[in-house]
């Protein structure tokens, strides 16, 4: 018996790869193995309607897009044998970039055709779920502000930081840990399910994805001049060893504010109200991923690299030569 394939595809993540996926569909899913259906999302929260009604219809429910869209599909196929799939065609993709999916399309829709399928933890965070990370405080914030970036790339969020990052005021947050209890103020406060946000950016090292824990990284405050030390310790995933940093692991946290939470899930903001409760789903989702023997393409670095440093603008006024003469 065949198994059924759902793909639904956000038009509005990786503009113009649409016809693309659509082909490379075509040319690479093994149809004697697969159904092929194929929807478009319209709206906000689309995916996430198409995913609940494909529940008990189809096999894997293929979300297409950035981490957004993932969450949409994955947070409805939770507690469910229906599997989730991913095709990144997004500007961070921590959840398939932690998975070791690959960013291309064609070696994605490759994962799919070997059936690989891994149970991984989820976090509820009030009534909402995240798949890879959620966080409250700065973190939160530049997800808030982010989101209405319309570069969307590692370089546009990049240059967000370093703007709003002076200007930033840690708050004070009442925080129990399976029953511990701290008041601290913190400049955010990152609930880890995978180690990374996305973009290789690693703010839980040591997190992973299907312990049954919640990496609890804690970033206190710290004085501006050692702003810069902190990112590098993010970039070279040292994070966990600077005195800045808390990190514990837990399965219930409860974490109360006299401000509203600014917070994001798996990247997209959110806001939780003055107090949020977020607890650990114990391999709670069934993903597809890449088998053991599934050897990454080593050029796909080296494609990433044309988004962190797109080529620079042509200067006017400097004539191009071809041959020895000005044109």
């Amino acid at each position: 018996m065949k198994n059924h394939l759902l793909f639904l595809i956000n038009p509005f993540s990786g503009i113009g790869k649409q016809r693309t996926v659509e082909k490379a569909i075509e040319e690479v899913i093994d149809h004697e193995k697969y159904v092929v259906e194929i929807a478009y999302t319209e709206y906000a929260g689309h995916a996430r309607e198409l995913a609940k009604d494909a529940i008990g219809k189809f096999d894997v429910v293929v979300a297409v897009g950035g981490d957004g869209t993932v969450n949409e599909v994955g947070s409805s196929l939770v507690n469910t044998t229906t599997a989730l799939a991913i095709i990144p065609t997004g500007s961070g993709n921590g959840l398939a970039r932690y998975l070791d999916i690959p960013l291309r399309i064609n070696r994605a829709l490759q994962v799919i055709n070997h059936m690989e399928v891994k149970d991984i933890d989820t976090l509820k965070v009030n009534e909402n779920v995240s798949l890879n990370v959620a966080g409250i405080g700065f973190d939160g914030h530049i997800s808030h502000k982010f989101a209405k970036l319309k570069n969307r790339g590692p370089a546009g969020y990049m240059k967000l930081i370093t703007k709003e990052y002076a200007k930033y005021k840690s708050s004070v947050y009442r925080i129990s840990i399976d029953g511990k209890t701290y008041e601290l103020p913190a400049f955010m406060i990152t609930f880890a399910n995978s180690s990374q946000w996305g973009n290789n950016i690693h703010i839980a090292p040591q997190a992973k994805i299907d312990d049954g824990l919640i990496d609890v990284c804690i970033i206190k405050e710290f004085p501006i001049y050692d702003g810069p030390s902190l990112l590098i310790s993010i970039l070279d995933q040292s994070i966990d060893q600077r005195r800045y940093d808390v990190v514990t692991q837990a399965k219930n946290i409860h974490i109360q504010s006299d401000l509203k939470l600014v917070a994001h899930l798996d990247g997209e903001p959110c806001e939780l109200g003055q107090e949020a409760e977020i607890q650990i789903l114990p391999l709670s989702l069934r993903v597809l991923v890449p088998p053991k023997d599934f050897r990454k393409n080593l050029l796909e670095p080296l494609m990433e690299l044309k988004e962190l440093f797109p080529p620079l603008p042509k200067v006017p006024g400097i004539p191009k030569i071809i041959g020895g003469e000005k044109q």
